[in-house]
């Protein structure tokens, strides 16, 4: 096959999305696939597959990332000499709309995944009444591609609801060599209390669509009871500088990739994570490989990914009292804390990358032929 993947963003690590579809790329190379990638934000290093970049703006509200500028004709050479047999869509951007609209123009099967749920993002900046509106652009885009992966039960109900067809449910995965409790080191344990006390982690984009506020209400209620824990913060964003004076006594350790995440996430002992925007959460799956016992909102993907009272436990979405009150319950019952991590790291161990790669291009080829099949009617 030769498979063109989209991504406005594909600066390694910046994010999950991104983190996925690398391991989309890398597997479709080892099967022998061609591939090539279209952004507007290049890696650092040098690439597996040919790479094009377009055109693009700042974000306003996120400076990290970058607007592709519309149309598709900054890259419809570039796709004509490549000739793709499917495109592979991942952000709902105008590098998105572009993609869908030479699939149309020209016959090319176009897929989707569902990464990110936009339509919730209003709600953190004042714009609420831009919502309705990011489920109208939504439906624009996913209801004229072939089909949309979600990757959790609980979002596509909500987007059939919403009115988007087309939906396969296909989850992430984890990478179990770089999560996995074999990077946990009692060297980073000392940094934090000499390590003698339990570590809360939260890794995380700082940005305020992840319920930073929660998270610091909840975290104020803790510090008013009980000094017994350290909570540490993985992650950069444009909140963090109204954030960290909300948490005093946090650590927060800036972005971190490679061993230095996978130790962070192994050495820590509870992971809590208030965000009710996550499609699926890859950072919950992550922090359960790695042998943590997750909190986290119900909403969206942990509701699929965490078995309340088995592999974790599931907190009142936007609330810092519950929130705050499961946090407690794993503080003062270390052997309960203990069982769900073990569960944790067997629920993880069930989101394996290469079954999941398997029917993702399966799906490919069976759309690719449906096209072929509709062009051969057309054509008679």
């Amino acid at each position: 096959m030769r498979i063109a993947y989209f991504n406005a963003n594909l600066k390694s690590g910046q994010d999950g999305v991104t983190n996925c579809v690398f391991r989309m790329i890398d597997a479709a190379v080892e099967r022998g696939d061609e591939c090539i990638a279209v952004t507007a934000t290049l890696p650092v290093e040098t690439p597996r597959i040919p790479m094009f970049r377009i055109p693009s703006v700042a974000f306003p509200l996120q400076k990290n990332y970058r607007i592709a500028v519309p149309g598709m004709h900054s890259f419809a050479r570039y796709l004509h000499t490549f000739q793709p047999d499917i495109i592979h869509i991942n952000s709902p951007c105008t590098l998105g709309f572009g993609a869908m609209r030479y699939g149309q123009e020209f016959g090319v099967p176009v897929v989707a995944t569902y990464h990110t749920h936009f339509p919730t993002y209003p709600r953190y900046y004042n714009l609420t009444k831009l919502e309705e509106l990011t489920w109208h652009i939504s439906r624009s885009l996913y209801n004229r591609v072939d089909r949309t992966f979600v990757p959790t039960n609980p979002i596509l109900n909500e987007l059939a609801e919403h009115g988007i067809k087309g939906l396969q449910y296909l989850p992430n995965g984890v990478d179990g060599y770089r999560f996995n409790t074999g990077f946990r080191s009692e060297e980073w344990r000392q940094q934090f209390g000499g390590g003698t006390k339990p570590i809360i982690l939260f890794v995380s984009r700082l940005v305020w669509e992840k319920d930073l506020r929660i998270l610091a209400e909840a975290y104020a209620m803790l510090r008013t009871k009980r000094n017994d824990f350290e909570l540490v913060i993985v992650g950069e964003g444009h909140a963090r500088t109204e954030f960290e004076p909300m948490m005093p006594g946090a650590r927060f350790l800036g972005y971190q990739s490679g061993r230095t995440l996978s130790e962070s996430f192994a050495s820590s002992d509870i992971f809590l994570f208030p965000s009710t925007t996550e499609t699926f959460g890859l950072v919950t799956l992550e922090a359960m490989a790695s042998g943590l016992a997750p909190i986290a909102a119900r909403a969206g993907g942990a509701e699929e990914i965490i078995e309340d009272g088995i592999s974790g436990i599931l907190a009142n979405p936007r609330s810092a009292p519950d929130l705050a009150a499961a946090v407690e319950r794993l503080l003062d019952n270390p052997e309960q804390r203990i069982a769900l991590s073990r569960n944790a790291l067997l629920r993880a161990q069930k989101y394996e990358w290469n079954g999941i790669l398997t029917t993702l291009f399966s799906s490919y080829e069976n759309i690719i032929e449906q096209h072929r099949t509709k062009r051969r009617f057309h054509a008679a």
